[in-house]
């Protein structure tokens, strides 16, 4: 059942608001953690059956799709659904959340129900940033991620500056949401003048009636640059990129993993910015592969010079960001459909990488090269799995970052040979900074006595790398359980970048697209 009828995508963005609010009235610390615990689960088990349920053959149609009237005098709408690009980003934001919430189980010991709290928070708000089909209803969500992810940082951050790197994630954030904003109101005028109407009564933000509707060039022009510069920094891109490592210092390890596993910039990048100004993501595909190749070797060679794990991490994750950047100017199905594996490798690879930095630094007090000398010695199951996303953060055949950038290497030699040779020189960088800092921080001898009396993983610890290592696996041997799923969505929305609808809206009918938003 994919109607209406069964509101499966709210209870996603609203049970785990529900839980942050149980969550705080529970008194007892080990009955609020189990409590958040229970409510993640059931969050995975929701977003699975949705995963399950969904039928991968019917392109851009939205399914489960819930339309309700909210904001009637602005045409403002309670729209929800979900496609191709954005459903499997549903389970592996709630198993995220769920195996950060186990991997950190006895590491807050400060206002614990406050943490568990905001957590679930922003798994609900996220999950309502991939749902949601309303333009002012997503910057909504956006705009509403921002404060659980200030008190995470400021609160629980393991840094001296953490207050500042909570200060600096917002006020970026805010600059970059202003942009959106712009681009937002910009489409919805767009829209009425485009059908001769008047303001506010026929004003829309539906994203299927915004993608049906012809953009003047110079209009265009503006709502693709607000839109890229808006995800841009959330992405992040240069050169608002900074405050990923700064928070990757500053931050929680359960923080720092959400950030770097949910790339939310470049979902909105795939899905908003690109289907919303089609002629213009075409006229500047060049400057957005430019971008992309400057961020994957950039990114790299900053990546080179780092004697610290976590700022490292944050580095490499920037690079692999234009790797997809690279695959999306590229403009064919290859890319598309590399740059929608590689968002869902952030999940597993980057956030697992993240957590072992976390659990490192919870043992050592620091994640210094310098400190870690020797690790694989006493530390070998955490080793093993570290050399696992490691390498499969470098494509190793195998694991499941192979497949993303095979394809995102082949489409940039399919359009851009010369952007190619970039995607595969920052391959060739991302194995020279992975595996000598690797070299020197796990293998030869002991840095320090505190070394030798580290801990392994402990058996909870062990449970979420196995989980997030069968993942990896699995992927990377069977990548059609990705592709599939995504090779519809990816095919349509190639199509409507390719094939725009007309500046002089004769192709525009407002009535069918407002009628196919609520088909079953």
């Amino acid at each position: 059942m994919n109607g209406a009828e069964f509101p499966l995508l709210s209870i996603l963005v609203w049970l785990p608001l529900a839980g942050a609010v149980l969550v705080g009235f529970i008194r007892n610390r080990q009955a609020a953690k189990w409590g958040a615990l229970l409510v993640a689960g059931f969050e995975l088990a929701v977003a699975l059956f949705a995963v399950d349920r969904f039928q991968s053959d019917s392109g851009n149609e939205l399914q489960w799709v819930e339309h309700h009237a909210w904001i009637e005098r602005l045409n403002i709408e309670y729209f929800l659904g979900v496609d191709g690009v954005s459903i499997l980003m549903l389970p592996l934001s709630a198993l995220l959340t769920l195996l950060t919430l186990l991997a950190t189980w006895n590491s807050v010991q400060r206002l614990p129900h406050f943490h568990l709290a905001l957590l679930l928070a922003l798994e609900g708000i996220t999950m309502g940033v991939f749902t949601a089909m309303d333009m002012m209803l997503f910057f909504l969500f956006w705009e509403l991620t921002l404060p659980p992810i200030f008190f995470l940082i400021g609160l629980w951050g393991i840094g001296p500056g953490r207050r500042n790197a909570a200060m600096k994630y917002t006020l970026v954030m805010l600059f970059g949401g202003v942009a959106l904003l712009f681009a937002i109101i910009l489409l919805a005028f767009n829209h009425v003048e485009a059908i001769q109407g008047a303001v506010p009564n026929d004003l829309a933000f539906s994203l299927p009636v915004l993608l049906t509707t012809p953009l003047s060039g110079h209009r265009e022009a503006a709502v693709f640059l607000l839109l890229m510069l808006g995800f841009a920094v959330k992405a992040p891109l240069p050169p608002f990129h900074t405050w990923l490592p700064t928070v990757a210092m500053e931050g929680s390890t359960q923080m720092t993993a959400l950030l770097t596993g949910l790339k939310l910039g470049v979902y909105g990048i795939v899905r908003f910015a690109l289907p919303l100004a089609p002629t213009a993501a075409v006229e500047y595909n060049w400057a957005l592969g430019i971008i992309g190749a400057v961020t994957l070797i950039y990114g790299a060679l900053v990546a080179l010079q780092q004697s610290n794990l976590r700022r490292l991490l944050a580095y490499a994750s920037i690079s692999h960001i234009g790797l997809i950047v690279v695959g999306l100017s590229s403009l064919n199905l290859q890319g598309i459909q590399g740059a929608l594996f590689q968002l869902v490798n952030f999940s597993v690879d980057a956030s697992a990488l993240m957590l072992i930095a976390g659990f490192i630094h919870h043992r050592l007090g620091s994640t210094e090269r310098i400190h870690m000398g020797g690790l694989a010695k006493v530390m070998p199951r955490l080793t093993g799995f570290y050399f696992l996303f490691m390498l499969a953060s470098l494509g190793l055949p195998g694991t499941d970052g192979f497949p993303a950038e095979l394809l995102l290497v082949v489409s940039a030699l399919t359009s851009h040979p010369s952007l190619a040779i970039a995607a595969l020189a920052g391959t060739v960088l991302s194995a020279a900074y992975m595996l000598s800092f690797t070299r020197r921080a796990f293998m030869g001898p002991t840095a320090s006595a505190a070394v030798n009396q580290l801990q392994d993983l402990r058996p909870r610890e062990l449970g979420v790398l196995c989980l997030f290592g069968a993942l990896v696996i699995s992927f990377g041997l069977w990548p059609n359980m990705i592709l599939d799923n995504q090779k519809a969505a990816a095919e349509a929305w190639l199509n409507h970048l390719l094939e725009p609808p007309t500046s002089d809206g004769s192709d525009f009918d407002e009535e069918s697209v407002l009628n196919s938003e609520t088909a079953e």
